[in-house]
């Protein structure tokens, strides 16, 4: 069972000791950032610092002359990433004995919507979602499938791992995060990130919906939540308050924005990509949910996708919906960092009851910001696996 273990840049370079280290936890394989988010990030073992703050959301090589002149492009990393960061370390790696995927972060981007905030998701009371691309329109899905390519395609690569490949909306760890304060439920995230920026209002048009009404039905059905009432419910909560014809067509307009998107992401990394190269996504098998781990429809990202990377950590039942479609890889992500909610002591009995419900490899968040003893548990775990 391949076993592959989340690793940044500046956890590898400037450090001669990182790669061998990593190698000796018994993975066989890395997935290296090339692209990525803000992030303040420890690195308790690098020789020359402790901590990194990636002050923006960045690619970690130089970009390529593609985006010269367009309005949306990457943006390249500061201090903390310098030069082809991503090759320097996957050079490293590699000579550890290690195979290198790459790991890239899409429509999750603060950057680019602080500079360009006409990209960003509107909710139903106009608030804009700088952290939160909206996948609906054109120049951003442009960008998306051009920046998977170049990042996930690096020399050393032999696969990828594409992140926040659909919706993101509300949820989001953003600095001093302060809006833990309402229990929005399952029902509550869905009604806050729904896009209503003009190529989403236009979107709904097609399903036969008034824009302004339905935004209007959103923030109805939200009240409730601000005054602290409301079970969670799931989708029923959707449906209730905007009629289960009305929940049913915003669906269909942004499950299809979402499919066509991944669709076409897919496609273009593999007409770039050599032979073999592998294309995962990190994914969530209710089509409904936003965020790192877009929600798709199992059934058909295993036709579209090599495979899926799926958040494990606290229980593998979201496997199961993958499983059963019985095609492709089905990566379980288990965090193994005890101070981010992580079990590195339980990870021989994680991944033997993942393997029961049908994963076929492993994954590790994250072998840079684990300490010293939750790796030792690693290493432990991944000897008697």
């Amino acid at each position: 069972m391949t076993v592959s273990a989340f690793v940044y840049p500046w956890d590898v370079n400037g450090d001669p000791e990182a790669a061998g280290r990593i190698a000796a936890l018994g993975v066989g394989q890395v997935t290296l950032a090339a692209a990525y988010h803000s992030t303040r990030a420890l690195t308790p073992r690098h020789p020359r610092h402790r901590i990194v703050t990636a002050e923006h959301a960045a690619v970690l090589y130089p970009p390529g002359a593609l985006w010269e002149g367009r309005k949306l492009r990457p943006y390249p990393a500061g201090d903390w990433a310098p030069g082809d960061a991503f090759g320097e370390a996957a050079r490293a790696l590699a000579e550890a004995g290690l195979d290198v995927h790459s790991w890239v972060v899409l429509a999750h981007n603060s950057r680019l919507g602080a500079e360009h905030p006409d990209t960003s998701v509107v909710n139903a009371y106009g608030d804009r979602y700088p952290w939160a691309p909206c996948i609906a329109q054109p120049a951003t899905r442009a960008y998306l499938t051009d920046l998977a390519v170049e990042a996930a395609v690096r020399p050393g690569a032999r696969g990828t791992e594409l992140e926040s490949l659909g919706w993101y909306g509300l949820a989001h760890l953003h600095a001093h995060d302060k809006t833990g304060g309402v229990g929005l439920g399952e029902a509550g995230q869905y009604l806050m990130s729904l896009c209503f920026c003009p190529a989403c209002r236009a979107g709904y048009g097609t399903q036969g919906l008034d824009p302004d009404e339905l935004a209007a039905l959103v923030r109805a059905a939200l009240e409730p939540l601000w005054r602290g009432g409301g079970a969670d419910e799931g989708w029923a909560d959707v449906e209730k308050p905007l009629g289960e014809s009305t929940a049913a067509a915003t669906r269909a307009w942004r499950d299809e924005t979402a499919r066509t998107l991944q669709e076409s992401v897919v496609a273009a990394v593999r007409a770039a990509a050599p032979p073999g190269f592998r294309i995962l996504l990190h994914a969530d098998p209710v089509p409904y949910h936003c965020g790192a781990n877009a929600g798709v429809d199992p059934a058909h990202i295993l036709t579209v996708a090599d495979g899926v990377v799926v958040p494990c950590t606290g229980g593998a039942g979201l496997l199961a919906p993958f499983a059963e479609q019985a095609r492709g890889v089905l990566a379980a992500n288990f965090t193994v960092v005890s101070g981010m909610g992580g079990s590195p002591g339980t990870l021989a009995a994680d991944i033997a009851r993942a393997r029961e419900r049908g994963a076929t490899e492993v994954r590790l968040y994250h072998a840079g910001l684990a300490s010293d003893g939750d790796l030792e548990s690693v290493r432990e775990a991944l000897a008697g696996a």
